[in-house]
């Protein structure tokens, strides 16, 4: 019985190699059996390095994918590169890894301005330019820019909500603008005037913007101040952000203070600010967020915290940035799990068009969703008021339209 086994052993071997199967395997750059290699640029350094804990939480949910056996048997290896959230940098950084490290795609890169001087690169050389982490509108363009897809709710979206809410709670509000000088701040800017329709031009009194290079915003806040405005519409990144909470605070405006999403965590940005100084402020939201107490017996939030404190004890569990690095993770897991043996630029771009997700640490009601011609997965958020110690949720879940 035993010599059996010997002799049927190498025909087995035969007849596996021979499958289909075996003879489908179609793999792109930075692929092989055991791995996928892909890349990213993220700024560790300059006036939006708050944001690198989101690399950080990607490296480490990726670290536990591998630990449980990868991707179809293949375990991803992310290399992130620091960009100083400048657009040279962030040029010569994506070259690098393009063109020397050879990655599969360009994952999550951050920055507005940033991929906006890496797209035409990308999708000339056909590498996607996945999942990109700013909410610019330009970022769903499958036309002309079939190889780019973002993956949180645009900025103009997320302006159309909050426009909402000034027209339903304070109809009669004097708005007061500041926004960083690029396309992310326009973005948002765009979206408040669009959903305010036709009484943007008298709801809103002054306008401000700043530079990131800027060493402070200070003056900004002044001038706004003076312009008798009784809401404020504050599009700034993290670091500024926090000082105009502070700023605000301290010259004793008491506007409606209405903060972008990706100014909102609680770790990040209003504990630096000071929690007595942010009281009050709107956000909005899509992820759950990590300091809501209603989460304490949530089984995702449950998972995503034993997560954090094995894979990221280092991480700071108030920031939804945490959050929002392993969503997207997540959400690229699974773009792999469907590309099966084929692994290639143009499937990923192909699975990534094919997408109907719940993710556990989004809010309910919330999903990844992409077609071939809807290249903006999330397209839901919520707004939420800071009480001081947590955000507290203003009205449902909102849809874009």
């Amino acid at each position: 019985m035993r010599n059996d086994h010997v002799l049927w052993a190498p025909a087995l071997l035969a007849l596996a190699l021979a499958t289909p199967a075996a003879a489908q395997k179609q793999y792109g750059p930075g692929v092989g059996d055991d791995e996928i290699k892909i890349g990213q640029t993220m700024p560790f350094s300059g006036p939006a390095s708050a944001y690198s804990t989101i690399a950080k939480a990607e490296l480490a949910y990726f670290a536990m994918v591998n630990e449980q056996g990868g991707v179809n048997g293949r375990k991803i290896r992310l290399i992130s590169l620091d960009d100083g959230y400048s657009p040279p940098k962030t040029v010569e950084q994506t070259r690098r890894l393009v063109e020397q490290e050879n990655v599969l795609l360009d994952f999550n890169p951050l920055g507005t301005a940033s991929n906006s001087a890496i797209q035409k690169y990308l999708n000339e050389n056909k590498v996607p330019q996945l999942f990109v982490a700013t909410g610019a509108t330009k970022w769903g363009d499958p036309v002309h820019f079939p190889w780019t897809m973002g993956w949180a709710p645009t900025y103009q979206t997320e302006g159309h909500i909050f426009a909402r809410f000034i027209l339903a709670h304070a109809p009669e509000a004097k708005i007061a603008v500041l926004y960083q000088n690029d396309d992310y701040g326009k973005d948002y800017v765009k979206g408040l005037k669009d959903g305010l329709g036709h009484k943007a031009a008298s709801l809103i009194v002054k306008e401000a913007s700043y530079e990131t290079s800027d060493p402070s915003i200070d003056s900004q806040i002044v001038s706004l101040q003076a312009s008798g405005a009784t809401v404020f519409y504050d599009v700034s990144g993290p670091k500024f952000a926090a000082q105009a909470i502070r700023k605000v605070y301290d010259i004793g405006w008491h506007p409606l203070h209405l903060l972008n999403s990706v100014s909102g965590s609680v770790g990040a940005v209003l504990k630096p600010a000071g929690f007595e100084r942010s009281e009050g402020i709107i956000t909005a939201i899509y992820g759950k967020d990590p300091t809501d107490p209603q989460l304490q017996e949530d089984p995702a939030y449950k998972d995503w915290l034993a997560w954090m404190q094995h894979y990221y004890p280092e991480g700071d569990l108030t920031d939804a940035a945490n959050v929002y690095g392993y969503n997207v993770a997540m959400t690229l897991v699974q773009v792999l799990k469907q590309c099966g043996d084929e692994v290639t630029r143009e499937n990923v771009m192909r699975q990534a068009a094919h997408l109907d997700l719940e993710l556990p640490m989004l809010l309910p009601g919330v999903k990844v969703n992409t077609g071939p011609t809807q290249f903006y997965p999330i397209r839901e958020m919520q707004l939420v008021r800071f009480n001081g110690k947590v955000y507290d949720r203003v009205g449902e879940v909102i849809l874009s339209e």
